[in-house]
C-alpha cells in the first residue's frame, strides 16, 4: 500500500507537480497523424497533462501545438483561420507560426517591430510512427525521440490507434504490467474445443485456429514467478509458469519510461503489441495502442481485424471512445459470464478497462494489500516515483537521454528450468534485455 502523499505524487500530472514535471521531460503522443491529416485544415482542441491546447497542420505539412488563446485579448484560436503556414486569430488577424512566433500583426503600423515582441506558447512537435509527438518540458533539456520499434519498421508493418479511458493513467499502466491477471480476467471457461475456439475469437484473446498450449498453461498456473531487471530505458519483467513438462513458459513484458508498456505474448513470427498512456488530466487518459510485425507487412484482413478491436486494440467510435465503456458497463453479458468467459465482457482491451475504471478515477492505494505476483507493479512505482523525486532534486531522468535503448522487444518463450531470465532473453532475442537496435543501425 502507499501513503496518501505517495499516491498523490504518483498520480498527479499537472504542471508543477513532481510527476507532471517528470512526464514533461519525455516526448509523448499528442495525436494520431490521421487526426490532423489536412494541410490548412481546421484546428483541433486537445488536452494533455491538464493543459488545454490547439493543434494545427500548416500549408507545408508541419504541425503546431500551441496555447489556445491569442495573446492580444485572449480570443480563442480554435476559431482562427489556418492559412499560409500559420494560425490567424479571427478577432484582429494576429497570426502565429508553429513555433509561436507572431508573423503578422495587421493592427500595427508596417514599420513597427511590435510583432517581434509577441510570443505564443508553442511546444515542439515531431511526426513519427504514424503519431504526432509533443515535448512539453524545458527546451534546453529536449531529448531525442525514443526509438521504439513501432517507428523503425515500414509503415505497412505497423498499425496504430488510440482509445479513451475513464481513470488515472497510472492504474491503467499497472493493470498492463500485472501480467498475472491473465489467468483470470481474460480466461475462457468453455471446456470443449469448438466452444473454446469461438469464445477466444469473440473475446479477441488469441489469433489461432484452436486454443494452444499457452492458454492452458496460463490458466493452470495462476502463480507465475517473477524476475525483474532494470535497464537504460525502463524495466524488463519476466514471469515464468509451469508447462506440461519440466520446462517453463516465460511471458516477458517491457516497461519503458515513463508511460510505455509491451505485452508479453508474441512468439517468433507473431505480432508485437504495445501501449502508451498519456494523461488528459488526473482523472482520464488517452491510450495509444500499437502493434507491429518486423518481418512482413500486415495484410488487409489483419487491419480489418484491428479496426474491429483485437487484443489491445479496442473497438472505438469516431471520437476514439470504446463502444463498450464505463457509461454502458462495457455491455457485460451475465449469461456469457456464467458459461463462456470469466467476465462476460467482449475484448481484451475492454476487460482491462472495466477493471481499471472500476477502481475509481484515482485508485486509493492506501487500502490495497499486495502479494507476490504484484512485484512488477511495486518496481514500476519505485522507478517512477524515484525518478520524479530525483528530478525535484535536480537530477535529470537518464532514460530520456538514451533514445536508442528504447528499441527493445517483449514476448513469450519456453525454456529449460535451469535458465534464468538473462539466458531466456538471450535465447529468444539475442540480447539479455531484448535490445534490437543493432538491426536498425542504432548500435549495439
Amino acid at each position: 500500500m502507499l501513503s496518501q502523499a505517495d499516491n498523490e505524487l504518483l498520480t498527479r500530472s499537472g504542471k508543477g507537480t513532481p510527476m507532471g514535471e517528470l512526464l514533461r521531460r519525455f516526448w509523448m503522443p499528442a495525436l494520431l497523424s490521421a487526426e490532423l491529416s489536412e494541410r490548412d485544415g481546421p484546428p483541433r482542441k486537445i488536452k494533455l497533462l491538464g493543459e488545454d491546447l490547439i493543434a494545427f497542420r500548416t500549408s507545408d505539412g508541419r504541425v503546431g501545438i500551441v496555447e489556445p488563446h491569442c495573446p492580444h485579448r485572449g480570443a480563442g484560436l480554435y476559431y482562427g483561420r489556418n492559412e499560409e503556414c500559420g494560425l490567424r486569430c479571427a478577432f484582429h488577424g494576429w497570426k502565429f507560426d508553429v513555433d509561436g512566433n507572431c508573423v503578422d500583426l495587421p493592427t500595427s503600423p508596417p514599420e513597427s517591430n511590435y510583432k517581434d515582441t509577441i510570443k505564443l506558447l508553442a511546444y515542439p512537435t515531431r511526426e513519427w510512427g504514424d503519431m504526432i509527438w509533443v515535448y512539453m518540458g524545458p527546451k534546453d533539456r529536449m531529448p531525442e525521440l525514443p526509438q521504439l520499434e513501432i517507428g523503425l519498421v515500414p509503415t505497412a508493418s505497423r498499425y496504430v490507434t488510440k482509445k479513451w479511458q475513464d481513470c488515472n493513467w497510472v492504474q491503467s499502466v499497472e493493470g498492463a504490467l500485472d501480467t498475472a491477471h491473465f489467468s483470470f480476467l481474460h480466461a475462457v471457461l468453455a471446456k470443449d474445443e469448438a466452444t473454446a475456439r469461438a469464445a477466444l475469437a469473440k473475446a479477441a484473446i488469441a489469433d489461432q485456429s484452436k486454443p494452444d498450449d499457452r492458454i492452458r498453461w496460463i490458466h493452470n498456473d495462476p502463480r507465475p514467478r517473477f524476475t525483474i531487471h532494470g535497464h537504460d530505458a525502463g524495466l524488463l519483467i519476466g514471469a515464468a509458469r509451469k508447462t506440461d513438462s519440466a520446462d517453463l513458459y516465460w511471458r516477458i513484458s517491457q516497461f519503458l519510461m515513463p508511460n510505455h508498456a509491451y505485452t508479453p505474448t508474441a512468439f517468433p513470427g507473431e505480432i508485437y503489441y504495445g501501449q502508451c498512456w498519456v494523461p488528459v488530466d488526473d482523472l482520464t487518459c488517452w491510450i495509444y495502442t500499437y502493434c507491429w510485425q518486423p518481418d512482413r507487412p500486415f495484410s488487409n484482413a489483419e487491419r480489418v481485424k484491428f479496426d474491429g478491436g483485437f487484443n489491445v486494440h479496442a473497438e472505438v467510435d469516431a471520437n476514439y471512445v470504446p463502444l463498450r465503456n464505463l457509461s454502458n458497463d462495457y455491455l457485460i453479458d451475465r449469461k456469457v459470464q456464467k458459461t463462456d468467459t470469466f467476465t462476460g465482457i467482449e475484448g481484451v482491451s475492454e476487460q482491462d478497462a472495466a477493471i481499471q475504471d472500476s477502481m475509481g478515477p484515482i485508485q486509493d492505494r492506501r487500502r490495497e494489500h499486495l502479494g507476490l505476483t504484484d512485484v512488477g507493479v511495486v518496481e514500476f512505482r519505485k522507478l517512477l516515483m524515484g525518478a520524479a523525486r530525483a528530478l525535484g532534486n535536480g537530477e535529470e531522468p537518464k532514460a530520456a537521454q538514451t533514445a536508442s535503448r528504447y528499441a527493445v522487444r517483449a514476448g513469450g518463450w519456453v525454456a529449460a528450468p535451469d535458465k534464468n531470465l538473462d539466458a531466456v532473453m538471450t535465447e529468444r532475442f539475442g540480447h539479455r534485455r531484448g535490445y534490437v537496435g543493432g538491426q536498425y543501425g542504432l548500435g549495439d
